[in-house]
């Protein structure tokens, strides 16, 4: 293990395990080492270099320094003192999310010839396939590639549970994970999937969109709850839109969002018109009204408004 580790990137259970896996190895190396965690937004001036002061009993020390972007400059300087003349026995490990605050101290870390263990952030579908199919490969075990995107379609967004549900599967089972497994496990986790089906449908992709919305009702989800987490998404970007410029924080908490999800609503407006959320908004709530009792066929009446809002985007787009 070398002196120096940067643990960089966004995804924070990539630099969770990143920095659990470094620790690991600086114990197997010297057990009785000290561990001492800094946290940027909690840093006294000086703090660093207290730590690193030789101690009177000996022993070597490992330091974590989490959240180098959210550095104040006295730490910056603290660490670029450091680095500048780093003392025997202590092993520095600094975590940085992104952006660029503590830039210069990350040149210098590599430089330095800094191990480098990159959490770099999983979005897409395929990037969280291939986080699962890694995750099984790690174990020595073989997954389906169906069997992948079924568990992909089933947990959603969070990576964290997702890496919980590989974890699972590995334990529980034997033999090769297909996708009549993964829903044995899974198939009534898809509480997130009506948000999965909105997403795609907000940002005009009819096909992904249609292909999430007939999965999500082969494995029992019932069209209500996505009906209502269209007009969320819809109400949301037109609250947002109407809203003007500001910061993030600022119109979350005047608007009753969280931060992201204005920030989400704003990247996702583009393309879209005032004229053309009405009339998605408008579709919505008639399906609302046929899933409810109203009609004949909630599913068909689901799929009609998903088309109505992907063809609005897509011309808006035009």
């Amino acid at each position: 293990m070398p002196p120096l580790v940067l643990i960089a990137g966004p995804e924070q259970v990539l630099a969770e395990r990143g920095l659990a896996e470094t620790l690991q190895a600086i114990r197997e190396r010297t057990p009785d080492v000290e561990v001492i965690r800094l946290h940027a937004s909690a840093y006294d001036p000086g703090e660093l270099m207290v730590h690193a002061s030789p101690s009177l009993f000996g022993g070597d020390k490992a330091v974590v320094v989490h959240d180098l972007d959210e550095a104040t400059d006295e730490l910056q300087q603290d660490l670029l003192a450091y680095l500048a003349a780093p003392p025997e026995d202590l092993t520095l490990v600094v975590t940085h999310k992104g952006g660029n605050r503590g830039k210069k101290v990350l040149d210098t870390l590599k430089k330095s010839r800094a191990r480098v263990i990159d959490a770099p952030a999983i979005k897409t579908d395929r990037d969280k396939a291939d986080f699962a199919m890694n995750e099984f490969r790690r174990a020595k075990r073989r997954a389906t590639p169906q069997a992948v995107q079924a568990l992909v379609d089933a947990i959603g967004k969070d990576l964290r549970e997702l890496a919980a549900a590989c974890q699972q599967l590995i334990a529980d089972t034997t033999g090769t994970i297909d996708d009549q497994v993964v829903l044995t496990y899974h198939g009534g986790k898809v509480e997130a999937t009506g948000f999965r089906v909105a997403d795609a449908a907000v940002a005009g992709n009819a096909g992904e969109a249609l292909r999430l919305l007939r999965h999500a009702i082969a494995v029992g989800v019932d069209p209500v709850p996505i009906v209502a987490v269209l007009a969320q998404q819809l109400r949301q970007l037109i609250k947002v839109g109407s809203a003007g410029r500001g910061r993030s924080v600022d119109l979350a908490r005047d608007l009753g969002m969280a931060p992201w999800q204005v920030d989400k609503a704003r990247r996702s407006l583009n393309g879209w018109t005032a004229e053309a959320l009405a009339r998605s908004l408008q579709a919505v709530a008639a399906a609302d009204f046929e899933v409810k009792g109203g009609g004949r066929d909630p599913v068909y009446a689901v799929e009609r408004a998903v088309l109505t809002i992907t063809r609005e985007k897509a011309e808006g787009d035009c």
